[in-house]
Order: C-alpha cells, then sequence, then structure tokens
C-alpha cells in the first residue's frame, strides 16, 4: 500500500511534474527542498502564472482523463470462482457446455422491449471535442455492434448551427447527425441511441426535440457523473461562440460580452473561454413531473444517470426511480472523466465504485424485498475488460444488466481512427504494421464484417468503427469464457456467489463472502 492514496502536485494529466522526483514530501506533494529559482514545473509553480487553467487536464479536446487516487477497495480485490460440476442455461454436457454458446444478449425496460447483443453501454458523452471528433467510429461501431450508445449533456446548445426560437430548439446540425450515424447502421432492432438532458438541454427542449423529430425513443435524465459534482465544462478558443453561449444561457467566463474582456482576448492577455453548465436542483416534485411531460412527449422509455453523491443521494435515485417506473438507472463511481472536469475534484470528490456499487446493492435488495420496483441497474466507473464486467455484473446481480464504459470506446475508436490514418498514408508504425499493411490483415474482425455487410456497405466503414467493433468482439468472447468457466451461460444465471472477496475489508463493504469462508456449508457436508 502506498504511503499515500493521492498524487499531490505533479500528473503528466496537468502537465506537471517535480523538480525532486525521487524525493517528495507525501502530505502535500512538494519537492522536500524548494528552491529560490525554481522555473515552476510543479502544479504550484504552475498555477502561480497560469491560474485557473491549471485546474483542468490538458491538452483540452484531444484526451480523456481518470483518476490517479488509489483507492482502498477496488474490483481488483474481487476473484471470480469457477467450478467444475454442472452447467446453468445449457444442459450439463461437455459437448454443449462449451464457451461459445455462452449467450451475452440482455433484454430490459418496462416491457423487456430494448435488447442488446451484449451487456455493456456507452453512457452520455456529449459536447466535448473528444466526443464530437470521434463520433462517427463511436456511433457507427457501437450500431454495427449491437450495444447502447448515449449521446450526452450540451450538444445541441454547444452546435452553432442550431436553430433556437423563443429558447427552444427546432433544428439541428450535430444533434441530427449523431443520431442518424447511429440509426443508419442499426441492425435487427439491437442496440439503442439515448439521448440525455442537464437543466440548458432541458430549457432549450432538447429532449422534445429528439423525440419529436428525430424518431428517438429513449430518453435520459441526469443528475451527474462519477468525475465532477458540478455541471459539464469546455474550452471556447472563439470570441464569437462565447458570446453566442452565453447568449443562450451557459455560464460562460470571464463574461465575453464585457467590453474589457473583449479587449484583454483581442490582445492575447488569454486566449480561451470556459464555458460552464449549471447544478440541478433535484426534488422528488420536479423529478415527477418531468418524467410525465416525458411520457407525454412521447418518449417509450426514461433513464436517469447519476453520479458519485453521498449515500442519500444514491437512495434517492434507486427510490424515484422504482416509484416513478424508470427504465434504468445508471449509477456512475467517482474517477473517470472524457471531458474537462476539474483534476483535483476528479481524484478527491465522491464515492469510490465499488463502495458506491455495493450500496446500491443494498439499497436496490432493500425495495425489491418489499416488493417494489427495481429498474435496470448500470454500473459505471473504470471498467475497460471482461473480468471487471464479469464483477460488475456480478457483485450487482441479479438487478444489474449492463456496465457502462466510456474512456476505454473511446480509446479504441481513437486508435481504430488512427491506424486508419496511417494505412492512408502509408506510414504504419512498425508495432503495428508486423500484423500487415492493409485494413484487412490489420482488422482482425475486418474479414467477417465484410461478409455480414456486403462490399459496398463494409467500404462505407470508417476504421474508428472498426475499432470499437473489434474491441467489443474481444470483450465479447472474452466474457464467455468467464462465464463458461463459472458455468452461467447466460446472464441471468450470473449471481453474486460467483465473486469471491480476498479480503475481510472488502467482504464486509460489499457483503461478497470472504474466499476462506466460500462453500463452507456445502465443504462440511462432502467432508462429513
Amino acid at each position: 500500500m502506498p504511503t499515500t492514496l493521492s498524487r499531490v502536485n505533479s500528473s503528466a494529466a496537468t502537465l506537471t511534474k517535480n523538480r525532486t522526483e525521487g524525493s517528495i514530501t507525501p502530505a502535500s506533494g512538494m519537492c522536500v527542498t524548494c528552491v529560490d529559482g525554481c522555473i515552476g514545473m510543479c502544479e504550484i509553480g504552475k498555477s502561480a502564472y497560469r491560474g485557473h487553467e491549471v485546474i483542468y487536464p490538458q491538452p483540452f479536446g484531444v484526451i480523456t482523463s481518470a483518476a490517479e487516487k488509489t483507492y482502498p477497495v477496488d474490483y481488483s480485490h474481487f476473484n471470480i470462482m469457477g467450478t467444475a460440476v454442472g452447467a446453468y442455461g445449457i444442459e450439463a454436457d461437455s459437448d454443449k457446455a462449451i464457451f461459445p454458446a455462452v449467450n451475452l444478449e440482455v433484454h430490459f425496460g418496462h416491457d423487456k422491449g430494448i435488447k442488446f447483443r451484449y451487456p455493456w453501454i456507452i453512457p452520455g458523452i456529449g459536447s466535448t471535442d473528444i466526443a464530437k471528433n470521434n463520433w462517427e467510429g463511436l456511433a457507427i461501431g457501437s450500431a454495427l455492434s449491437g450495444t447502447g450508445l448515449t449521446i450526452g449533456e450540451n450538444v445541441v446548445g454547444m452546435d452553432p448551427e442550431a436553430v433556437i426560437k423563443n429558447g427552444k430548439v427546432i433544428d439541428t446540425v450535430d444533434l441530427k447527425r449523431r443520431v442518424k450515424l447511429y440509426q443508419d447502421y442499426q441492425t435487427d432492432g439491437y442496440g439503442a441511441i439515448i439521448v440525455q438532458a442537464n437543466v440548458e438541454d432541458t430549457r432549450l427542449g432538447v429532449h422534445e426535440y429528439a423525440i419529436n423529430e428525430l424518431g428517438v425513443e429513449i430518453v435520459e435524465l441526469k443528475w451527474g457523473q462519477g468525475a465532477k459534482n458540478i455541471g459539464g465544462e469546455v474550452k471556447i478558443k472563439e470570441l464569437k461562440k462565447a458570446q453566442m453561449l452565453y447568449k443562450r444561457g451557459y455560464v460562460v467566463l470571464p463574461n465575453p460580452t464585457d467590453p474589457n474582456v473583449i479587449k484583454a482576448f483581442e490582445r492575447g492577455a488569454f486566449k480561451e473561454f470556459e464555458r460552464h453548465s449549471r447544478v440541478g436542483m433535484v426534488s422528488e416534485e420536479s423529478f415527477a413531473e418531468r418524467v410525465d411531460k416525458l411520457r407525454k412527449a412521447g418518449a417509450k422509455y426514461i433513464f436517469l444517470k447519476t453520479g458519485a453523491y453521498r449515500p442519500v443521494d444514491l437512495a434517492r435515485a434507486i427510490k424515484f426511480s422504482s416509484k416513478y417506473k424508470i427504465d434504468l438507472l445508471t449509477v456512475d463511481g467517482a474517477g473517470g472523466g472524457t471531458g474537462m472536469s476539474p483534476w483535483r475534484m476528479m481524484n478527491e470528490w465522491g464515492m469510490p465504485p465499488v463502495e458506491l456499487h455495493s450500496l446500491l446493492y443494498r439499497y436496490a435488495k432493500y425495495l425489491h424485498d418489499k416488493g417494489e420496483y427495481i429498474p435496470a441497474l448500470v454500473l459505471a466507473g473504470g471498467f475497460t475488460f471482461e473480468d471487471l464486467i464479469f464483477k460488475g455484473l456480478a457483485l450487482g446481480a441479479p438487478f444489474v444488466k449492463l456496465i457502462g464504459m466510456a474512456r476505454s470506446p473511446i480509446a479504441a475508436a481513437m486508435v481504430g481512427k488512427t491506424i486508419g490514418r496511417t494505412i492512408e498514408e502509408n506510414q504504419i508504425p512498425v508495432y503495428v504494421e508486423r500484423f500487415g499493411n492493409t485494413i484487412e490483415e490489420i482488422f482482425v474482425t475486418a474479414t467477417d464484417l465484410h461478409k455480414k455487410l456486403g462490399k459496398k456497405e463494409y467500404d462505407k466503414i470508417p476504421t474508428g468503427a472498426l475499432g470499437l467493433y473489434t474491441y467489443y468482439e474481444r470483450l465479447a468472447q472474452g466474457l464467455r469464457q468467464l462465464m463458461c468457466g463459472s458455468r452461467k451461460f447466460s446472464l441471468e444465471h450470473i449471481s453474486r456467489s460467483d465473486l469471491a472477496a480476498l479480503t475481510k475489508d472488502v467482504s464486509n463493504i460489499s457483503g461478497i463472502e470472504y474466499l476462506l469462508e466460500l462453500d463452507q456449508t456445502e465443504v462440511d457436508k462432502i467432508l462429513a
């Protein structure tokens, strides 16, 4: 265990480092000897001349970021349990109970009308450049895979070509493009495109527009995320755009309509404005009213996403979702972000994933045991591979139906896009070139996808989408192997008993049995 849980004064995220990298004061993160004459490479030093800019991960627009904090408990403190006996969801026959036979489909919603090929979803990815610049890959890759993708907050408000009259949106370019990209490649009804809304989106009527004009069936209310406890933010480099956003009701710093600020910007005193969203004010009355309005507007399914807030807010989220028959609730643990979340906040705020998800299970079981409705639950917060997906599904079983992932799908789409560019430019890196020099040689799923779609459709697929599709194919096969080893051949059979806690501490937090106490009753019967 490290002497401290946090990196305090230097990080790749803020492009800072200590002068004495080998000798750091643990509590403050300062160099053991801070000398007069240092140019200020650490976060304190950089803050002395760049101020509030150093609050955020950098460089903005081309990165996602996640906390460096080491929590006392994480998902690595569980192990997946297998067995040598039997099979669930398939005949216990060695010729039939093989891992390719594992069924990963999941159906959910009030009428079980939403169906995914795989048990994961990309939660809200909104108006940041990193999302916009990779949307082709994310939308097409998700649609081809039959999984869900959520269009996050502020997409309409940030669209300079959106048409807004009397404070309401009547036409868009960016949101329309994002929805259509997914819908055009959705096959056999699998997967879903979801439109999320925050305070500003709700005021603009984004949900109503998406339902009535774009044919969106699923909308999501947002109470926050695991990366921060304030509204979303981005950086703006153009004065006119900053003024447009200010006019549309956003908090823009500094004020782009102030003559003194305009003069300072034009002479180069600063180069970027910050656009911030407002924090929501949750009440049961307003929540119930909004859900009712959305249903009357034509929403077929309604989701809710909440973040790493304190336990009482988690209780509100699941109770309100139960009472007002929300179809899906996403609970996002602290530590990650896809946009410009404040770096210190990302590291030091909120409920960590294991603790938050354990409380969610406890609250869901309490309501379920009282006979109350439980929506499909989604766990988010640092999930990347099949082992973590299995652990999340098992920790929250039988209520958790999906795992939310954002940073890793974005990474897969970005890598796919980059490889495609290097192929076009005939500058394939040696690390990649060992697999070949064409798309079909490098992307292992390309041949099968070509056969499935036919040449005409296949040729339209961007390599960003191939990257995401191929990453998902790996996750699916890996998850099938883990489930087969646990003898669970469909998702509804995964249970909390498929996990073991490696320490008493994590057992106490999660309610998962400690490894050495597992199966004790059955063991005693066999030995006796």
